[in-house]
């Protein structure tokens, strides 16, 4: 009875992950919304709190984002097996998707149909991009004082062209000096 249950959740997270898989243009960050509302609003799989956590570690992870969420949400649900189905799940999609577009985009590139069509469908990924990352500056807490943060780190991606790696490394090394200062100070305080 118990294999049955762990198989039956399975098989929901790879159903949930091929969906989103199939539906999401634009890569990982344009699925948040689908997934947020999939595993936390619907299935109710995760709360959002620990959602947005995810996607705090899995965003400094290396691989690709849709596979990361896909594994951690699995592995929370359902374990080994529940990290694998949802894997597959997310993953399927794009496989097939890509492989139907390698066999006849030879043929349709150079059509200006289709490079209309690609071109309508990027300002739809920009705003598929946009949303989640709006309520990711809400669920982070973001406030006046502390906007500088990541408004300092786009200008050093986007215009200074550092590694966003060096971005992250360098704000977790400032985060854990100013925890420090902060333990310090109510140590003295305490005296």
């Amino acid at each position: 009875m118990f294999y049955f249950c762990g198989m039956k959740r399975s098989l929901q997270l790879f159903f949930t992950f091929m969906k989103i898989g199939a539906f999401t243009l634009g890569g990982g960050y344009a699925m948040l919304s689908m997934v947020e509302k999939a595993v936390v609003d619907q299935k109710k799989w995760i709360g959002s709190d620990e959602f947005w956590d995810m996607i705090a570690v899995i965003q400094s992870l290396p691989g690709v984002f849709a596979v990361n969420t896909a594994l951690y949400v699995g592995h929370r649900v359902a374990g080994r097996k529940g990290a694998f189905a949802s894997m597959l799940g997310a993953i399927i999609p794009s496989i097939v998707i890509i492989l139907l577009l390698a066999t006849v985009f030879r043929e349709f590139r150079d059509n200006p149909v289709v490079e209309r069509i690609f071109k309508g469908i990027r300002p739809c990924v920009v705003a598929l991009i946009l949303a989640p990352s709006l309520r990711m500056i809400k669920s982070a807490k973001v406030t006046w004082k502390t906007a500088i943060i990541p408004i300092l780190a786009v200008f050093l991606i986007w215009w200074c062209k550092i590694s966003p790696a060096y971005v992250i490394l360098t704000a977790i090394a400032c985060s854990l000096v100013y925890a420090i200062i902060i333990e310090r100070k109510a140590k003295e305080a305490e005296k």
